[in-house]
């Protein structure tokens, strides 16, 4: 009784195997998340009277962008661990994969569609994606609490995920697992639930924010990326040691989020014109 007050545990569902396929709810839920946070910012367009055909295929874009950023935006950590790292193990589904990659990548290809080929402004649909955004960040944390992965450092924080003996948690957490007659193989940061709580948090936060201020077009996708540049920052400081990317002391998600949070913030002064409704 004592554990369950002073850390979270429960069974992890691993990847299975559905006929020739391995299904992961990592994958599932971060489609579900781009299914549900894309229906959002589609819905404030639509409420806004903009123009939501434009925005719908500009999200289609920002499937096949997402999926082209989520892999080669690890490509810069690849190229630093390792020199001989070559195009034959970029093309490959063996890869690793990078959330905020996938989250640039979506933006970049929604922009060529919106920006460059129809001639719109990118700012006022990057609005609404804002809190779109959020809300797929929630959803798709919740596949990374069930198969347990981005754990951190060993804690003694209460919502630390505690291993017990036989779980199969994340292969990147492998090391971490035990046997019997071990009562128990540690607690861990559990990072995905800290992320997907404060996501939570920011998300109505935003939604209170924008029934009562009226910001200048861009201003609210800057303000998401200093937002989720400086969760990611900070949340990895948990997760240093565990087998991610690093450079000199830092790992390199927070690198790429200092850096979204700079050029957010940036983003955000530009074209805030704050007004209060």
């Amino acid at each position: 009784m004592e554990e369950i007050f002073f850390s979270i545990t429960y069974p992890p569902i691993p990847i299975t195997k559905v006929g020739p396929v391995f299904l992961s709810l990592h994958g599932v839920f971060a489609a579900i998340g781009f299914y549900f946070g894309a229906s959002h910012a589609l819905k404030l367009s639509e409420q806004d009277g903009a123009n939501s055909i434009l925005f719908s295929e500009a999200l289609t874009w920002a499937i096949f962008g997402a999926i082209l950023g989520a892999r080669f935006f690890t490509i810069p950590a690849q190229w630093y661990a390792n020199p001989g790292y070559g195009l034959s193990d970029v093309f490959t589904l063996a890869g690793s994969y990078s959330i905020m990659g996938g989250m640039a990548g979506g933006i970049i290809a929604a922009y060529l569609k919106i920006s460059i080929f129809n001639k719109e402004d990118f700012k006022q649909y990057g609005d609404y994606a804002a809190t779109g955004l959020i809300l797929g960040t929630v959803i798709g944390r919740i596949g990374d609490l069930a198969i347990v992965e981005h754990l951190g450092r060993e804690t003694s924080f209460f919502l630390g995920y505690e291993i017990k003996p036989g779980y199969d948690v994340a292969p990147q957490h492998n090391s971490l697992e035990c046997m019997e007659p071990l009562l128990t193989c540690g607690t861990y940061h559990h990072v995905a639930l800290y992320d997907l709580i404060l996501a939570l948090i920011v998300f109505f936060i935003f939604r209170s924010l924008q029934n009562r201020y009226a910001f200048g077009k861009g201003s609210w996708i800057g303000l998401w990326a200093v937002w989720y540049g400086t969760q990611r920052a900070f949340l990895d400081t948990l997760r240093f040691g565990m087998g991610d990317s690093t450079i000199g002391v830092f790992t390199w998600n927070q690198i790429g989020g200092a850096l979204l949070a700079f050029l957010g913030l940036i983003f955000f002064l530009k074209n805030k014109n704050i007004k209060k409704d």
